[in-house]
């Protein structure tokens, strides 16, 4: 493959936009090593902050909620948004094209609005609020995240090796596990990466759904820069962003070996 070298002023493009993009990031783990409390200026360097972590019980206890509440939204919205995806990319049915446009009213409704209906909807169930009400919440308004990506990966596959598949033997039900699902891989994997951070990062709709016995990391975190700003929150902030980006380059890397064992499967 040939590639040719950057001009100077389109090199000189990206690096400005990547810096603008990173710079508040960058910021954020600096002064989380900074000895200042009030991370004004540089005192020098310190990792007290990272171990005053473990005696914030409060910031604990909302990383185990925002963990517990992100990892089964995202199950649970992963299966149901997939399903919802293969049947409007692979069957005709009536109203499949009405279904296909409210998938994206979820998406374009602004929080505020999503959360207050949310909350009306439990309160006529007497639905309890607390961890499982934020779970159901955010699994509602990540359905259509993963639907819309999963769909996007489907409009761009070849059937034609699950025909082969069923051609040479195979049953529907294998041939979906064998030849589908691998080439889908890479879309679910995108569709739950989405969905756990938009769930791990929901702050305004989790604020209406969660009562007054659950918080989760977001509302610990605003409730701290409410009453002080302390470089603790720093911290936090630098783990999830650290942990974050690991998962999403081991999901980059596990996306395209699962492409390339589909795409091999065939000939095999």
């Amino acid at each position: 493959m040939n590639t040719q070298r950057l001009p100077y002023w389109l090199t000189l493009g990206v690096a400005v936009v990547f810096l603008f993009m990173h710079a508040p990031l960058l910021v954020l783990v600096l002064f989380s090593v900074n000895d200042s409390k009030f991370s004004m200026e540089w005192k020098g360097f310190t990792t007290k902050w990272y171990e005053r972590l473990a005696e914030r019980q409060d910031i604990v206890d909302g990383l185990m909620s925002s963990l517990t509440v992100g990892l089964a939204s995202t199950v649970i919205a992963t299966v149901l948004g997939t399903l919802m995806a293969l049947a409007i990319a692979r069957h005709e049915f009536r109203g499949r094209r009405a279904i296909e446009a409210l998938l994206y009213v979820p998406i374009v409704t602004p929080e505020i609005v999503v959360g207050i209906s949310l909350l009306i909807l439990f309160m006529a169930a007497h639905f309890p609020l607390g961890l499982g009400s934020i779970t159901v919440a955010h699994v509602a308004f990540n359905i259509s995240f993963v639907a819309v990506v999963v769909h996007s990966r489907l409009q761009g596959m070849d059937r034609n090796l699950e025909e082969a598949a069923m051609i040479l033997g195979a049953d529907e039900i294998t041939a979906f596990f064998r030849v589908t699902v691998p080439q889908l891989w890479p879309g679910i994997i995108s569709g739950a990466m989405l969905a756990f951070t938009m769930s791990f990062d929901d702050y305004v709709i989790t604020s209406f759904v969660a009562g007054t016995d659950a918080a989760t990391l977001p509302m610990v975190v605003y409730t701290m820069v409410k009453k002080n700003i302390e470089p603790s929150i720093n911290a936090i902030s630098t783990v999830v962003l650290l942990a974050t980006t690991i998962l999403i380059i081991v999901a980059d890397r596990a996306g395209r070996e699962e492409s390339l064992t589909a795409k091999k499967a065939p000939a095999e």
